[in-house]
């Protein structure tokens, strides 16, 4: 039994150049890396779309962005940023880059565990091995922010959420494991538990080629 696949909703080309000015052709591997983003994985309950790329943080870059839905109610964001310098950067141990952040509502008392932090950055590192995902260099940060109202909004109730930001760097150009990955990082924050080993989601269909101009 196949889990459906919530369409890839793009909302903008791929971009590898996304700084002013005439930019080279975006590399071969860049874009084998940025279809790899296309094929991996994806959950009933996660709609994806792609992003504007960051302008200069590498000579090359793609996003998308996810939410984590049950029914109509949001539950989860996030998004995912492809890096690519051909020289490397310090810290990267390869020519690139995956930085990701995730966003979710939580329980108080599940905010207020003093464990979260090692037990949200696990969600990741184990997904990653699970997706067989070889990376190096991680690192990040897990922040746990409170919301509370005051004024004309005294009566709001308080919020809880929790932030995860980390980057890493692909050991390979097949970057759908770690899509893949990801996104079951945002199912855990958002309380949704991982798919059973004998449940598969579909593949993602690929896109028009319109919508894919950096090949």
């Amino acid at each position: 039994m196949s889990t459906p696949v919530v369409p890839f909703r793009p909302s903008s080309t791929y971009a590898s150049a996304m700084t002013l000015g005439e930019q080279p052709p975006a590399p071969a591997s860049f874009r084998r890396a940025v279809e790899s983003l296309r094929q991996a994985e994806v959950r009933p309950e996660i709609e994806l779309e792609d992003l504007p790329a960051p302008q200069r943080l590498a000579p090359f870059a793609a996003a998308i962005g996810a939410s984590v839905y049950r029914e109509d109610d949001e539950l989860a964001v996030g998004r995912l940023i492809l890096l690519f310098d051909p020289d490397g950067q310090r810290g990267w141990e390869g020519p690139f880059r995956l930085v990701a952040y995730v966003r979710a509502d939580m329980e108080p008392e599940i905010t207020s565990d003093p464990l979260l932090g090692p037990v949200a950055w696990s969600w990741l590192t184990e997904a990653l091995e699970a997706h067989q995902a070889d990376y190096s260099a991680a690192g990040g940060t897990v922040t746990r922010a409170v919301s509370e109202g005051f004024g004309n909004k005294a009566e709001d109730p308080v919020t809880t959420e929790l932030e995860l930001r980390a980057s890493w760097s692909p050991a390979h150009e097949d970057l759908s494991g770690h899509v893949a990955a990801w996104c079951d990082l945002m199912c855990l924050a958002a309380g949704i538990p991982p798919l059973p080993p004998d449940v598969a989601a579909m593949p993602r269909r690929r896109e028009d080629p319109e919508s894919d101009r950096t090949k």
